[in-house]
């Protein structure tokens, strides 16, 4: 049977109510999981074939286990129910030891699958731990399971075999005893810090013990500690326990405890679970975490005692200088110590707080030392230092050494290079980056979208950005405002209307509604297009919002007036806009600056430059631009080279439309030789000339242009 089919024939009539719930609540959860197992490509729809049913190399005991998938499917849409679990999850708080047992139990029972299914691909492996991972999830809502293996299953006769219930049951108290070791492992680092603990030590060591047997010691006394002081708690316990009326509560409870036999006590919360399956593609970076939380069976290690030369050399380590180089004092550290990983990094720790010149010097060296057992994190961390510093090339470098070592990059660098090639504006090399993350599996979450979003916006690519965006609407990860206005900002810059509108009303459908910066940039959109008409819309629509336009907004309205040449409309504005109290600013006279020396009315002009000069503010670029313009087409020889020096004083500040006008300013009123030396400038700086460009100095040299007159 198709699953395709399933899903709409008898599913969809029964999800209207799941655990008294309707899905449309819970749809945020329902798209995670069907996001990572859709209908058309589910996992169990594989199970569909005999070749699968009759396969002798699978193992009677968990063989049934196929039958149930078949039964599930045919009577609910099991990750339908385990939605409804996580959408109601979601309302309550997180609880870390419940966490940490599933994803415990998921990653082990992963692991045991995949040993008996060998046939089976991961997608698979993922359907059996979605129907696993669900009644683990019903157990524990119930509030816990005291199941002793052997006994007579508490599961229904049409789910899981004894066999596969048992091996449950058997994961399950492996994960306990190990939550349990570790438990008492932080519980031991606490009491080996302890005071009593130190001066113990403190003690032995006047008393002239040292070494090994100083640190046996230190274990036995901290052991000794924390018995002493479980103890006392226990005590406490039964103290505040309700006393039986017949006064033998104590006796009875250790008959009770002798004939008990051990069980697999699942931990217990009020209410109900939150707890994400990340959607069973194991692309959160936090499986590798527990992977490597699991795999951990080391001892309590502590970093060796330094003392003597070697702590001499210590210091002589932790007071170099930026300049110096390490390398030759750290082997001499290291002849001395003998250093295992642990001291490494209690080395880099030390350096971190008191030296952080030379920290980055001596962690670069560390990577090469074999005692330090150099793994991927060491070099991304290495990375990620020098991406905070801006260091791109040191970053790169690190990276290429780590491949050349053998070290791939794994998730964690990935999303590392995203955000460094994303602030250092090289979108090509954060584009790589984002794409290998695609590779790995991983879904990117919001830093890194938002990252890769600003880095198509600063290149000039909102298209780009935008469809990112996109994408992170249909994954259910809600833009922020200031992705949203980067994106308005843009598009409105280089006269998009039809994008800045389209951002626009995407903002409101998103619940944000318009600002004085939003109504602001469509004015300035519409005004870069030329179509004043829409502009004016725009400005009187944002004042009937209750937004009081400022000078740069007026200002974008008049440079959309100056576009078509409508002065008089300017001027109505201004006019009007003076009567309700507004007072035009440095932004507004730039732009009335630049249209009347468009229009050679000097005075005028030069009246406005006395307003901005009244105002107490430096004269932008812009309008240093216009009065050269002005006073070259004119013919004011002394003025236009005044303004001329202004603008060669600024040249770095000047860009190829800039310098392209004051070229032709400068041919147009007979200075050509000042044209060409700009123009010397304008290729220094990398700037081509238009052809329009070259042809007009080509024709000035041509013709030889003589100076105006001195006026």
């Amino acid at each position: 049977m198709n699953l395709k089919h399933l899903i709409s024939r008898k599913t969809i009539s029964s999800l209207s109510k799941i655990n008294g719930k309707s899905v449309s609540n819970n749809s945020k959860y329902f798209s995670t999981i069907s996001a990572a197992i859709s209908p058309s490509h589910h996992p169990l729809s594989n199970f569909q074939s005999s070749a699968y049913l009759h396969n002798p190399k699978i193992p009677k005991p968990i063989f049934p286990f196929i039958r149930y998938v078949h039964s599930t499917l045919e009577t609910k849409l099991s990750y339908a129910s385990v939605e409804a679990k996580l959408a109601s999850d979601s309302e309550e708080e997180e609880d870390g030891t419940v966490n940490e047992f599933l994803s415990r139990f998921f990653w082990i029972m992963r692991g045991k699958l995949s040993e008996v299914y060998t046939d089976c691909d991961k997608e698979i492996i993922d359907g059996m731990l979605l129907i696993i991972v669900e009644k683990v999830l019903e157990e524990m809502e119930k509030g816990g399971i005291k199941q002793t293996l052997g006994s007579t299953v508490a599961m229904p006769s049409q789910d899981f075999s004894e066999d596969l219930w048992r091996t449950v049951w058997e994961v399950s108290n492996m994960v306990l005893e190990d939550m349990e070791k570790a438990r008492k492992k932080e519980k031991m680092k606490q009491f080996l810090q302890s005071e009593e603990v130190k001066e113990m030590c403190r003690f032995a060591g006047e008393a002239g013990i040292r070494g090994d047997l100083l640190r046996e010691l230190r274990f036995k006394w901290a052991k000794e500690k924390m018995e002493e002081n479980d103890f006392y708690r226990s005590l406490d316990r039964l103290r505040d326990e309700k006393p039986a009326k017949d006064g033998k509560i104590f006796n009875e409870q250790a008959v009770v405890a002798e004939d008990k036999p051990s069980v697999a006590s699942l931990p217990k919360r009020k209410g109900k679970l939150k707890y994400k399956i990340y959607g069973l593609d194991l692309s959160d970076p936090k499986w590798a975490e527990v992977a490597d939380k699991i795999q951990e069976r080391e001892e309590i290690q502590e970093p060796k005692p330094i003392s003597g030369k070697c702590k001499l050399v210590m210091e002589k380590i932790l007071s170099l200088k930026k300049e110096d180089d390490p390398s030759q004092i750290l082997a001499e550290w290291i002849e001395l110590l003998q250093p295992s990983r642990v001291d490494w990094i209690t080395l880099l720790e030390r350096l971190g707080q008191q030296n952080p010149d030379i920290h980055l010097k001596v962690a670069e060296l560390v990577l090469g030392e074999e005692s330090f057992q150099t793994n991927v994190p060491d070099y991304t961390k290495l990375i990620d230092a020098y991406a905070q510093e801006n260091r791109l090339e040191d970053a790169e470098r690190i990276l290429k050494k780590m491949v050349e070592n053998g070290k791939m990059p794994d998730i964690l660098t990935a999303t590392v290079l995203v955000h460094m090639y994303s602030k250092a504006d090289n979108v090509a090399r954060a584009k790589e980056a984002f794409e290998s993350l695609r590779n790995y599996g991983f879904q990117p979450d919001m830093k890194v979208y938002n990252s890769m979003i600003m880095a198509y916006i600063n290149a000039g690519e909102p298209r780009s950005a935008e469809s990112l965006m996109r994408e992170m609407e249909t994954r259910d990860i809600k833009p922020s405002e200031e992705i949203y206005m980067a994106l308005l900002r843009s598009y409105s810059h280089s006269g998009d209307v039809v994008g800045a509108g389209r951002i626009a009303t995407t903002m409101q459908f998103a619940g944000f509604q318009p600002t004085m910066e939003s109504c602001s940039l469509l004015v300035e959109a519409y005004g870069q297009a030329g179509d004043p008409d829409q502009a004016r819309s725009n400005f009187d629509n944002m004042i009937k919002l209750g937004h009081r336009p400022d000078d740069k907004c007026t200002a974008s309205l008049i440079a959309a007036y100056e576009k078509k040449n409508l002065l008089d409309k300017a001027l109505n504005l201004l006019m009007q806009l003076e009567k309700d109290g507004f007072e035009p600013g440095t932004a507004t006279y730039t732009v009335l600056v630049d249209w009347l020396g468009k229009l050679q009315l000097v005075e005028e002009a030069e009246q406005l430059l006395g307003k901005i000069a009244e105002l107490g503010e430096v004269p932008p670029l812009k309008v240093h631009v216009s009065l050269c313009d002005m006073y070259s087409r004119a013919g004011f020889e002394k003025k236009a080279l005044q303004a001329l020096g202004v603008l060669e004083a600024k040249k770095e500040e000047l860009g190829p439309k800039e310098f392209e006008r004051t070229i032709n300013a400068l041919i147009a009123g007979g200075f050509v030789q000042d044209a060409r030396r700009i123009h010397g400038l304008m290729e220094a700086k990398g700037f081509i000339a238009s052809e329009q460009l070259k042809v007009a100095l080509m024709a000035s040299q041509a013709f030889s242009q003589r100076r105006p007159t001195k006026r």
